[in-house]
């Protein structure tokens, strides 16, 4: 009788037991949606597929200094690009006004690209909006020459093939940097390093050898392309000055000092004749003292005969800073010489240089309402001296891919008349109709 009982209340133990833990199973499964998931599911892979698309490597340049990103790097940039996305489902504002077609009357206005941004919804952002393009990454020495000899050149012919079916005008980026060149450059002919060495007649045969290869470098790839791209950025960010003879003391100049310089402006004007236009382009070009030792280098240079056209500026900006006032002395002091400008890499954090903080994907309408102020500022500078700027170039086209997501730090930046979805922001209809910032 005893044992009868013990068993009955075994059994009602592991019934109650099971009882409970499904009980506790099914409060848990609710509270975390699961009896909701298409819904959740639906969301979230929305949001996946929001930031892979279409993505390639971001612009390494930046205000105060470079990172120098590996070509293994720089395939695919989701760190950028998977950042939270509005709720809104992207598209293209077709009735809202070209930017190209606003300002007809002043410059062009062109954006960076990636080849995979040649096709898709942002591709329609492109063609509706811009009549200008730069190649964000795909015509920089590593990604044009990965190894001597062996030219790469698919993802550079995708840009130019977009352009031409679609009568944009191209500019080129970049046929010398410091960053994004391959190492085989600098190195000697037993593979060891350029700059190691200590031999005076041995460091002469490197600096030979390495001229050699910048000549060949630039002969292959203006004669690919002379006939499709008339602005050139010859030159890219040389001048550091915190740097001896203010000069960035990279391995180029380590080695050849600034007869690099020299011979790249040459050969591209002897390879790619009077008709193409030849630029050195910086960063930070509206603080006087970079700007004077630019304007230094480019006077010797053009006593020496060097072919140089114009000056690009890069003019990454952000909401705070600098003065618009000193982004337009400093075009006009490089005009004295005769010297076009371009503005070739525009864009507007919305962080000072110096703040590593993070909106999220909330930023504050003030800061927005701030940029939109800024951004309409700079444009009537700009209208205002249109005889001295032939171009302005934003650096990307859409806030979602630009590369200041990623830096400094990984968070969200705004940069762009464009957000994530592809929509005009207010910054936009600060340049192109004001009066729309009062609705």
């Amino acid at each position: 009788m005893n044992g009868m009982l013990k068993k009955k209340w075994f059994l009602i133990g592991i019934i109650g037991g099971v009882v409970l833990m499904v009980t506790l199973l099914l409060v848990i499964m609710n509270e975390y949606g699961v009896f909701n998931g298409d819904e959740n599911l639906t969301v979230n892979n929305t949001q996946g597929q929001n930031g892979k698309e279409e993505q390639e490597p971001q612009e390494s340049n930046e205000q105060e200094g470079e990172v120098n990103i590996p070509a293994s790097d720089l395939a695919d940039n989701a760190n950028a690009a998977d950042l939270p996305q509005n709720k809104e489902e992207p598209s293209i504002e077709e009735d809202i006004p070209s930017l190209a077609e606003t300002f007809k009357d002043y410059f062009p206005i062109g954006a960076a690209i990636e080849p995979s941004y040649t096709t898709g919804l942002i591709a329609e952002l492109y063609k509706k909006h811009v009549n200008m393009l730069v190649a964000e990454n795909a015509m920089k020495p590593e990604s044009l020459q990965p190894k001597e000899g062996n030219f790469r050149w698919g993802p550079a012919d995708r840009i130019v093939q977009f352009a031409k079916e679609n009568g944009m005008e191209l500019r080129f980026h970049t046929l010398v940097w410091h960053n994004q060149t391959p190492d085989w450059f600098f190195k000697d002919e037993e593979g060891k390093p350029m700059v190691e060495e200590t031999d005076p007649k041995k460091r002469e045969e490197n600096k030979k050898l390495l001229l050699k290869r910048l000549e060949e470098h630039i002969r292959a790839v203006v004669s690919r392309y002379k006939d499709d791209i008339k602005s050139w950025d010859v030159v890219n960010e040389v001048v550091d000055p915190s740097g001896p003879n203010g000069m960035r003391n990279s391995p180029w100049y380590q080695i050849t000092g600034t007869e690099y310089i020299e011979v790249a402006f040459r050969v591209a004007r002897e390879v790619g004749g009077p008709d193409i236009k030849l630029y050195i382009n910086d960063y930070g070009t509206d603080d006087p003292v970079k700007r004077d030792i630019l304007y230094k280098l480019v006077k010797e240079l053009l006593e020496k005969g060097v072919p140089i056209d114009g000056v690009g500026h890069q003019t990454h900006i952000d909401i705070y800073g600098p003065p618009i006032e000193r982004i337009i002395e400093s075009m006009k002091k490089f005009a004295e010489l005769g010297l076009d400008n371009i503005i070739t890499e525009l864009d507007m954090s919305i962080y000072s240089w110096n703040n590593r903080s993070d909106y999220g994907e909330n930023i504050p309408d003030h800061i927005l309402t701030l940029q939109a102020k800024r951004y309409q500022e700079l444009f009537e500078a700009l209208k205002e001296n249109k005889d001295i700027v032939s171009a302005v170039v934003f650096w990307g086209i859409s806030d979602k891919y630009s590369w200041l997501n990623g830096f400094p730090v990984q968070r969200t930046n705004a940069p762009l008349l464009f957000d994530r979805n592809f929509h005009a922001k207010p910054a936009f209809w600060a340049i192109v109709d004001p009066s729309r910032l009062s609705e």
